[in-house]
This record gives structure tokens, C-alpha cells and sequence, in this order.
């Protein structure tokens, strides 16, 4: 029995994006079946090539986002070269571009210029402020968005400093995702209309989702989160982290009152903290104490096999060693015209709806010649 096509069989994209947000959208959509063709700045190509560490002629980190797309060396101001890429986008179904507002009209490759030879196009356009106002053209990193979105201050320490974020959540979570999910329905969309569309994907704006309770709790008349000092935020010994005797950590999440009457058992947290109500930071204490008082080692061997929501917090090679970490996966990424290979980055797309398990190079950056490199 013959496998089915893959779902996005046939759609071209046409990136223009660079390092994270649109890379990794675009190689969710290479996964489901569609044909990436990436265009990058001559010579250096995309920034992150140059990261370390090296995995050939690029990074690593570029290998395990670009595999198995195509690359091309455009010179966007290049009037000739231009043109050319105007023809390739004549043909796609998806343009992914995450310049910042004004530069990809400037450079003639803007929507407007774009549907006019393709009225089709579902053309994505990924920001860290959106198309406009007062924020719309500065320059931004993840770690500023989340701090101008109000998200970065709500767990701070005791010091009242927020800390560093444990991974680009604008870049992937109000970047990548909503793009793909964007493109999916607009490419439904055309599929029932004919017609194509641009969509704004402003990364800042769309972070309002991660923080949708706080959001909630504001509209409904009890004003924003107070740093460190809200249910998960800090303020709960229910869900709170704290320290063991030898440097490690335990997460507690034990919200369900069924969780924290267990955990206070097992931990043997004196009966007069066992309801925080109206005492959590004087029961943030005396758990506080509790856990200190023993190793990591000690404490996983009592909250093993219990129902309890609390854990040690791992190190990634606990996190492998556990299975919820996966560095031996079927799929591979090699150099490009190589044999050297590694398991690259579980793909979120399903099995069932994403190409099967093999070798996928990264791609070179060639030549973007006179003909179509569409297949």
C-alpha cells in the first residue's frame, strides 16, 4: 500500500527570513511536505551560520533549522537580482519575510509588489512590534519583547529582579507558531477563495496569549499580576521552587489541594502549615526549610511514584537519561555533499502528517542563476 502525499505536497515557500522565528516556521512547513527554497545575503548568507559550534560549513544551530530546504545568495538591492526573485515568488504559495516594516517595500519585494504578479500569495510577515506605531521600526531580541510586554516582571527573586527567561519564548511561541498556524488557515482559505493575503505576525503582541490569566484577571476587575507575589508567580508555596541541601532544586506544583495534602505528608511539613491559606509566605518558609534540609537524591526518592506534582529539577542529562529528552532521533541532518550526520531536532509536526525518518542535508549557499530552482 502506497503512502500518502504528505499534506503541504506541492506548496513552494519562499524565505526570506533569517536566524529563528521564520526559519523554524518554514521548516515545520518543509516537514509536512512543502518545497523551502531560503534566500540569504551573499557570501556570510543567514547569520546564524556563522554561530558555534560548527557542524561543517555552518552551525549547528543552522543545520537543525534549515535542513532539507535549498539556499540561494541574493542581493536584495541588486535591481537584476531583484527581478529574479520577484519570478520565484510569481511561482510560491508562501513568502516568509521577518525584515523590519518599510525594508522589504523599500527593497521592492513588499506585498503589494509581490501580489502583483502572484495574487495568491499568502505572504507572512513576522515583527517584534507590528506594521506600525510608535514601536514598529526599532530594532528588538526576544529578550525585549518580553520585557516591553509586561511578561519578563512578573517572577522576580527576592531582590525584586526578574531573571533570564529559560529559552527565546517571543521568538518560538509569538513568532514561529502563530506564523504556522496563520499560514496553514490562509492557505485554507485560498484554497476556498482563490485569493491570497498578508499576514502580520508582531511577535510582542502576540506574547498577550503566554500571559492570558493575567490578562483575564485585569479585565475582569482585579488589576495586573504583582511581581513575584501571585499564585504562579511566587506567591503560592504550592507552586514555588526551592532549594535541597546540595545546590539542586525541587518544582513544586502541588495546586490541587489532593497534590498538597500528600506532599505535606511526605515532607513532614509541621501540621500547623498544612492550610496556607492567609499564611503562604510564612508556609513558603517552613517548606522552604523542609527541602533544605535534605539532598536532591533524598527528596526524589521520597516524591517517586507519588502523585504529587513536585519534582527535582533535572539536568539535561537527567532529562535524556529519563527519556523526555530526545538526542537519538531517527531523523538526521548531515553536511552538505557529507557523510557526517546527527540526530537533529524532534520535528512538534505529528508523524503521521510529516516526511519519514532519514538523512537530510542543510543546505549550501549557491548561486541564485537565471532559472527557477522550483522542482
Amino acid at each position: 500500500m502506497s503512502q500518502p502525499p504528505l499534506p503541504l505536497t506541492g506548496v513552494k515557500v519562499l524565505d526570506l527570513s533569517t536566524l529563528l522565528p521564520g526559519p523554524l516556521a518554514t521548516l515545520m512547513l518543509a516537514d509536512a511536505g512543502a518545497d523551502v527554497v531560503k534566500l540569504e545575503r551573499p557570501g556570510r548568507g543567514d547569520e546564524m551560520r556563522s554561530y558555534e559550534p560548527k557542524f561543517g560549513e555552518a552551525s549547528a544551530n543552522y543545520a537543525v533549522l534549515n535542513r532539507g530546504k535549498r539556499a540561494y545568495a541574493v542581493d536584495f538591492k541588486d535591481p537584476a537580482q531583484r527581478e529574479r526573485v520577484l519570478r520565484l515568488a510569481a511561482e510560491a504559495d508562501v513568502v516568509m519575510e521577518q525584515f523590519r516594516p518599510g525594508v522589504a517595500d523599500r527593497l521592492g519585494l513588499g506585498y503589494d509588489d509581490i501580489r502583483a504578479v502572484n495574487a495568491g500569495v499568502v505572504y507572512c510577515s513576522i515583527t517584534g512590534y507590528g506594521p506600525t506605531g510608535p514601536h514598529a521600526r526599532r530594532a528588538g531580541h526576544d529578550l525585549n519583547y518580553l520585557a516591553e510586554s509586561g511578561l519578563l516582571g512578573v517572577v522576580t527573586d527576592s531582590t525584586g529582579s526578574p531573571g533570564l527567561p529559560v529559552t527565546v519564548l517571543a521568538d518560538i511561541a509569538a513568532g514561529t507558531y502563530p506564523a504556522v498556524v496563520n499560514i496553514l488557515l490562509a492557505l485554507r482559505q485560498r484554497d476556498q477563495t482563490g485569493e491570497g493575503v498578508h499576514l502580520q505576525v508582531p511577535m510582542t503582541h502576540n506574547l498577550q496569549v503566554l500571559g492570558y490569566g493575567y490578562f483575564a484577571t485585569h479585565q475582569a476587575g482585579a488589576g495586573w499580576p504583582r511581581p513575584g507575589a501571585e499564585q504562579l508567580t511566587g506567591g503560592s508555596p504550592r507552586y514555588h521552587i526551592y532549594p535541597t541541601a546540595d545546590g539542586r532544586h525541587v518544582a513544586c506544583a502541588a495546586l490541587e489541594q489532593k497534590f498538597w495534602d500528600r506532599l505535606v505528608e511526605l515532607v513532614g511539613l509541621d501540621a500547623k502549615f498544612h492550610d496556607d491559606t492567609g499564611q503562604e509566605q510564612a508556609v513558603i518558609t517552613a517548606l522552604g526549610e523542609r527541602f533544605a534540609a535534605e539532598t536532591a537524591d533524598h527528596w526524589r526518592s521520597v516524591l517517586d511514584g507519588e502523585d504529587v506534582c513536585t519534582v527535582i529539577v533535572a539536568t539535561w542529562d537527567e532529562a535524556v537519561a529519563a527519556g523526555l529528552v530526545d538526542v537519538d532521533a531517527p531523523e538526521r541532518v548531515s553536511v552538505p555533499g557529507g557523510v557526517d550526520s546527527f540526530p537533529t531536532l524532534p520535528s512538534p509536526i505529528s508523524s503521521a502528517l510529516r516526511r519519514g525518518p532519514g538523512t537530510t542535508p542543510y543546505p549550501s549557499l549557491a548561486e541564485l542563476g537565471d532559472a527557477s530552482p522550483w522542482a
